[in-house]
């Protein structure tokens, strides 16, 4: 408890290694709360920067913490293609409104192994012409990989935009069977 008698909310974070490079990981006794890709060292200070300021509270490095360790599992697991879906609680807080309502529909309904177009998921969520909205949304995603924005495509085809870089993209869809491996 703080000094004015309030709980005070622990961020634990870890960064672990997978196909697409270095992932941090932040988790606060409500679930999961950040992915950050490319977590190099000047990218993983600005997101714990950003955390602390959004949760108000400094984050702690502990891999070992019990709000990471199964995540790390879990992440590890996708990644080596022994695990479809994650079973993580997630803390929604970083994201409110519309992104979320389209982000928990997307984690719910499009499974591993699947694509949605953005128009697709915007009629989802009950707003057919916000196909463009969706894409911010996806944008925004707090918990990319875990809530899979990946798996969100052009309806003509094409693989869409992704805030992990193309080719994390291309890698993950390729991961689920989606696309083909990259030759080389």
């Amino acid at each position: 408890m703080s000094s004015e008698g309030q709980y005070e909310q622990r961020v634990a974070w870890a960064v672990v290694g997978t196909g697409i490079g270095p992932l941090l990981l932040a988790a606060t006794g409500d679930g999961l709360v950040n992915v950050v890709f490319h977590a190099t060292d000047a990218v993983r200070e600005r997101a714990l920067r950003r955390l602390a300021e959004r949760l108000g509270t400094e984050p702690v490095e502990a891999p070992d913490s019990p709000l990471l360790a199964e995540a790390i599992r879990q992440v590890e697991a996708y990644f080596a293609g022994e695990r479809h879906s994650f079973e993580l609680p997630l803390d929604w807080s970083l994201i409110s409104g519309f992104n979320r309502q389209v982000l928990r529909e997307l984690a719910a309904g499009v499974p591993f192994g699947t694509v949605v177009g953005y128009g697709d998921l915007a009629r989802r969520v009950g707003q057919p012409g916000a196909a463009q909205a969706v894409g911010l949304a996806m944008g925004a995603n707090p918990l990319p990989v875990v809530v899979p924005c990946h798996r969100v495509v052009e309806s003509d085809g094409g693989i869409g935009g992704f805030g992990g870089g193309l080719e994390a993209k291309r890698k993950l869809l390729a991961l689920e069977g989606v696309l083909p491996e990259p030759l080389f």
